[in-house]
């Protein structure tokens, strides 16, 4: 046990950790071997001796009266004149134990103990620093891709797993692949391991890397109000500033389109619409089908087990509000969190109306429906 000082300065370097953390736990350790070794009842403390640069053992006994019985804490007056001539009835007196005296076994299990609580103490602090980063983009190195097409990828000294579900249609990777991900999830499985899920299907995977990729998102003066993704074929986001020299959309799809092409391309070549947010509901429903054209939206006020929406438009802007595959609509109803009926109104009767006063029955339809859709 020489300098062993010396020794935790050097696991210290080594493992990141700071010294007096790490000599804290060669104390608990060292406690915990004596008392498996001697009694567990025993009242042991360790010191820190800096001129020798090394840990010592010792343990605190009572004096007692010779032919009393004593538990592990107490020794008889004669032992403790043995060892300190000074010694008198009713003091303590600090007994040094050297580790050495123990048994091969005892040291080796002290040196296991302590290699364990290290390696857990650097879990822990890694799972502290990992957590603050759930839900933030983590990239690291394809090391593995099993045959369910699992991709095994290398952080922080860590493996995470992007399953099949997590991955983007289309993608594949190989080893020795750099990666982007957003870390899902953190946990410990059951045999104490930490488990890292990486997803890039998830839609905090789209509005983190517009955070990276647009200045004005990342600065707050543009806000994310909501995304939906249906992974690989299209997203839409939902954009507001309350800057009024800021044009939300404009900053964020770029020059050209080139910051929005730049995150289209990270997505596998994902289309990625941006709306502008309204609180209005029926607004912002209608702008959220772009790029239909829309005469108005109701708000089904009756339907109370879920949020509904019904749509009137013309029939030759059905297909485009649907989208193909219906995926327009899709989008639309997940980033809006309404359900959202189509009513189709032909061309001829909108302007039949108009010619009539733009009201039938006290219903305003045509421009003047599309016309009180926009005021409040």
């Amino acid at each position: 046990m020489e300098k062993i000082l010396d020794i935790v300065e050097v696991i210290s370097y080594e493992k990141g950790l700071e010294t007096s953390v790490v000599t804290e736990l060669i104390k608990e350790c060292m406690i915990k071997i004596a008392q498996e070794e001697l009694s567990e009842d025993a009242n042991f403390s360790v010191v820190i001796d800096e001129k020798e640069r090394t840990l010592k053992l010792f343990q605190t006994l009572s004096i007692c009266a010779d032919g009393e019985n004593h538990s592990a804490n107490q020794i008889s007056l004669t032992e403790a004149k043995a060892l300190n001539a000074e010694a008198s009835l009713g003091d303590e007196l600090n007994y040094e134990i050297s580790l050495e005296n123990m048994s091969r076994s005892a040291i080796n299990t002290l040196f296991r103990m302590l290699e364990g609580r290290l390696q857990k103490l650097l879990e822990d602090k890694l799972y502290e620093k990992l957590r603050t980063r759930v839900g933030k983009i983590v990239s690291g190195q394809v090391v593995r891709v099993d045959d369910e097409e699992n991709t095994y990828v290398e952080i922080e000294e860590l493996r995470g797993v992007l399953s099949m579900k997590n991955r983007i249609k289309g993608e594949r990777f190989k080893v020795g692949d750099t990666i982007s991900c957003v870390l899902k999830n953190l946990r410990f499985n059951k045999g104490g391991e930490m488990h890292l899920e990486l997803s890039r299907t998830t839609p905090k995977f789209l509005t983190e890397l517009l955070a990276l990729e647009v200045p004005e998102i990342k600065d707050g003066e543009v806000v994310i109000e909501g995304c939906a993704r249906i992974p690989g074929d299209r997203a839409k986001i939902a954009l507001s500033t309350q800057n009024p020299r800021i044009d939300p959309i404009g900053s964020t799809v770029g020059t050209k389109g080139v910051r929005i092409n730049a995150v289209s391309q990270e997505l596998n070549g994902e289309s990625i619409d941006c709306v502008e947010y309204c609180e209005n509901a029926e607004m912002f429903i209608a702008k959220s089908l772009s790029p239909a054209t829309i005469v108005s939206v109701k708000i089904d006020r009756e339907s109370e087990e879920k949020k509904k929406a019904i749509v009137t438009l013309t029939s030759d802007q059905k297909s485009k509000a649907i989208g193909r595959g219906g995926v327009n609509i899709r989008l639309a109803s997940m980033l809006t969190g309404y359900e959202i009926e189509i009513k189709e109104v032909g061309v001829s009767d909108l302007f039949e109306a108009q010619e009539s006063g733009g009201e039938e029955g006290g219903k305003k339809i045509g421009l003047d429906a599309l016309e009180s859709l926009f005021k409040e």
